[in-house]
Order: structure tokens, then sequence, then C-alpha cells
């Protein structure tokens, strides 16, 4: 028997089950990639499960990612092929498991001398080598006409042919809500909006928690067996909540990402820059018809939830990007700029680089019982969570039991996807279907420039814990990170729609506009 009700995905749900008195089995502490993902992993297993998150599910730096699943070219260079080997295989089940927000997507490499041709055509000969059977399509080399056609616009001066590779590209928070509604499915219970503020301790190790919801203000006292801390890039203020003494654990990076029309990436084809200045690699995407294109790596000493990318980060890309296209992207052009920022694992010796910081994962425990994962990123997850999970059962003395993720579907799973439907929403597009059919005037978009419905809002707010119109518009659709004026120009129509939803007044209404203006100043390019 199911611990909570399947399928009921609501927060009002989710507080009264934080007020039943019981005790869990694991507790999560973030609401990202990782914490989500162990979240799957937990509840798969058959454990009394619980998520909390301070903000919104994905709030941090797992909604600002290139939003590539990929097994990261650039790491063979460094000679991390087990990183890269786990990488691919973890890109592969995933589009199995979500066919509905992965797909496939075409990478070409312009080359300008036979050096550059043989380099990159043997390093992604081994990437296909290491993909074995998850692979995505043979990289091969192509010829300057075809170059020019799958990328127009492209630097046509000593140009000799490219390189084409095949890698994933995906909606990151899209996926993070999903997670979360799969963990429900599962009997696990997340919830948004609800802080940790301290531990309570029974013979020095952690038996409860305290939390408080943010839109009440009500505490919360959770008994529990188990605590995991997935705070990515705060993971550290969670450690000295725990011990005052706790030494940093974490190195932050940032990346920001820049994004403009699709008249400068027209087709489908994405371009990928192999070397850049700073040692990284640089992407142009086609993504939900913009053209995004990062990242930058810049170390960071404050960690903050709506980091803003500086003005030389912009000139970086700006600058790269301008050395590969005939027609030079500007400042002006920009429609949206977003920042993020990487929890890197500590390293031993403080002269490292963040670019040659390790991306693989990490699982600390404290003397408490604190089960703290720092590192990793997106396309690996599920594998950081089965990890994980696997260790809370030791350190805590849980059932034994298997991780179920490898071959479990995410929520809005599909099996025959249609490629040619740009919809995220999967197997629940027939219910926003459904609420147009039964009030046809729901059928109207938000905003004429964007495809998104007034079903899609009423949709969200009903069945996607969405309580903001930052939620909305941010991360439940994803029109701040794809074009920030447009996304003001729509929120007031948003709020409007969640007002009568949540059964607010114009007061708050006007509250939340005011509030997505200030957060959406940081993505526009002044």
């Amino acid at each position: 028997m199911s611990f909570c009700h399947k399928n009921e995905f609501n927060r009002n749900l989710a507080l009264t089950m934080l007020a039943t008195p019981v005790i869990w089995d694991i507790i999560i502490i973030g609401g990202g990639a990782t914490g989500l993902g162990v979240a799957v992993d937990s509840a798969g297993r058959g454990f009394k499960t619980l998520l909390l998150e301070k903000e919104d599910f994905a709030k941090g730096t797992s909604s600002r990612s290139t939003k590539l699943v990929h097994g990261g070219v650039r790491y063979l260079a460094q000679g991390k092929i087990g990183l890269v080997f786990s990488a691919l295989r973890e890109r592969g089940i995933l589009y199995k498991n979500a066919p509905h927000i992965v797909k496939k997507q075409e990478f070409i490499i312009p080359c300008y001398s036979k050096i550059q041709k043989w380099k990159y055509l043997a390093g992604l000969k081994i990437y296909d080598w290491l993909s074995g059977k998850w692979s995505f399509g043979r990289s091969e080399w192509i010829k300057k006409e075809m170059v020019i056609e799958l990328l127009p616009g492209i630097k046509e001066k000593n140009l000799i042919g490219g390189v084409r590779y095949f890698d994933g590209q995906f909606d990151d928070s899209r996926l993070a809500i999903n997670l979360a509604r799969t963990c429900v499915n599962l009997g696990g219970v997340v919830i948004n909006y609800c802080k940790l503020t301290n531990f309570k301790k029974l013979k020095g190790k952690i038996s409860e928690v305290e939390v408080v919801d943010s839109t009440t203000g009500r505490c919360y006292h959770l008994k529990t067996r188990s605590v995991i801390n997935a705070t990515g890039v705060f993971a550290d203020s969670i450690l000295k909540l725990d011990c005052n003494q706790a030494k940093s654990k974490i190195r932050c990076s940032q990346g920001i990402h820049l994004v403009f029309n699709k008249s400068f990436l027209p087709k489908q084809s994405a371009l990928m820059i192999p070397e850049t200045t700073d040692g990284r690699v640089l992407f142009a995407v086609p993504w939900k018809g913009f053209v995004l294109v990062g990242t930058t790596d810049t170390l960071i000493e404050t960690q903050l939830s709506e980091p803003v990318a500086f003005n030389h980060e912009i000139d970086f890309i700006l600058k790269t990007i301008a050395n590969y296209f005939k027609k030079v992207p500007e400042k002006k052009d920009i429609l949206s700029v977003f920042a993020g920022l990487r929890p890197l694992v500590a390293p031993k010796t403080e002269n490292k680089n963040t670019k040659e910081i390790s991306r693989g994962m990490k699982v600390l425990v404290s003397p408490s019982g604190l089960i703290t994962v720092i590192g990793g990123k997106w396309t690996t997850y599920r594998q950081m969570a089965e990890i994980t999970v696997n260790k809370a059962i030791k350190i805590s003395g849980l059932e034994k039991r298997k991780s179920i993720t490898k071959s479990l579907p995410i929520h809005g799973y599909i099996q025959n996807i249609d490629k040619n439907n740009n919809s995220v929403f999967g197997s629940d597009e027939k219910e926003i279907l459904n609420l147009i059919e039964e009030n046809p005037d729901l059928a109207s978009p938000i905003i004429n420039s964007f495809p998104h419905t007034r079903a899609e809002v009423v949709w969200i707010v009903r069945n996607e814990m969405a309580i903001t119109v930052e939620d909305v518009l941010a991360r439940r659709t994803r029109m701040l990170f794809l074009d920030a004026q447009k996304a003001v120009q729509a929120a007031k129509e948003v709020a409007h729609i969640m007002e009568i939803e949540l059964n607010k007044n114009s007061e708050w209404s006007r509250d939340q506009v005011k509030n997505f203006k200030a957060v959406a100043e940081n993505y526009i390019m002044n």
C-alpha cells in the first residue's frame, strides 16, 4: 500500500502530510536535479520519502543549464574516460525513460585546418565507441558545402569542412517538475517553499528536522531516519547548520548563457566551438525556436539564488561567437541573459581553475549522519541518486532494496512520441486540451509571440505547485529564459489567471507582477 495518495501533486495535500505524525525514512533537502533524483529513487524503493525545497523546484542551477544531455566531449581531452562513459550511458537511459523531454540533437564542429579535422574526428570516434549500445548516431566528416548548408551564416574563409556528431537536448526545469511528479506517483511527498531551519539530534545523530512553510510561516517538526543534503551550491550552509565548525566542501563557478532569435542559427543543427581562449567549449544551440549560446566559467565567492551575468562574461561569448559567424550578434540582439552556479567539489589544492575541477560527484557523511551529495551534472542525476540512496541505506540501517529507476518511465512518458511536436507536457497534454474543450476561451495565448495558452497556466497552477508568476514564466514555461521583455509583458495576464485559480485578490496580482519585473531585470540586456 502506498504511503501517500498517488498522482496527487498538490501542495495543500503535501502540507497535510507534514502535519501527520510519522517517522520518515528519508528526508531530502533541495529540489534541484540531485534532490529530485534522490526522491524518485527513494520512493521507487518504497521508502517513506519527503523532499523539501526552500524556493521553487529547480529555482537555482537546475534550470540554468545549457539544456544538453551529454557525455561531455571536452572531458575526453582531460582523460576522464570513466566520467564520459557513465554520462553517455545515463544519456541513453534518460532518452529511453523520458522521450517526451529528451531529443537527439545534431552538432557541427567547423574545421579550418586538417589538424583540426583529424583531431576532432578522432576524439568523436572515441565518443562514439564509449556510447556503445546507447549511441545517438555516428560522428562523421562532412564537406564544406554541407557545413554551410547546415550552418547558414558560418564564416567560410579557410573553412574545409566539419565534424558532425550527435548528443541530447532537453528542458531542464520541465524534467525537474516531471521528476517531482514521478516521486509523488510512487508514493513520496515533495513540497516547494518549505525551508529547513534546524536539526534536532539524539545521541549526536539527527533524529528530527524543523522546517517552515514560507507561505504561511507555520513550523513543522519532522522525525526521520535519514537526511540527505542535496542543496547544490548551498550545501555548505546546511553542513554549517549541522555543525558550525564544518569546513567548506563547495567551490562555485558561474556559467552564463545568451539567447538570440533563430536568424543567427536558422536550421536545426547546433554549433560546437571546441576550443575557446579560456580552454572551454562553447555551444550555440537551437532551443524552442531561439538560439542559446554559452557557457562561461567564472569563480564565484557568493552564492545567490538569482546570480547575475557579468559584463566581461557577456563580452567573452560575443567575442568568441563573432569568430564563427558572418553576421555578428551584438548586445542589442540579446533577448535574454541568464546565469547559473555550478556546485563543484572543492579541490585539495586552491590553485586549480574551475574548468579543471572534476564534475564528478562526491557523497559525504557527517558525524551526525547527515549525508551530503555534491558535484555531478544533470545527465548523471539518476546514477548519483542511486549511489546516494545506497549510502543512506547503509548509514541509517534501512532495509536493503534495489533501485528501479534504470527502467522507470518518468511522468509524462509517451511511448510513440511525435518528435515534430514541441510540447513538453507529454501525456499531460491531453488534460490541457480537455480544459480548452470545456472552456474555448482558454485556447488564447497569454501573449501573441509565444505558443503558451491560458489553459496551460490554469493546468500548471492546478497540477504543478506553481504559486508565483515567476514559477510559471521562468520554470513551468521558459519565457523568461527565452525573451525576458516578452515575459514581462505576459506577467499581468498570468497573474490575473493565477489570482482566480488561487483565490487571491488584485493586490496580490499587482505584487506578483512587480516582483516578477524585479527578477526579470537581471535577464534583460540594458
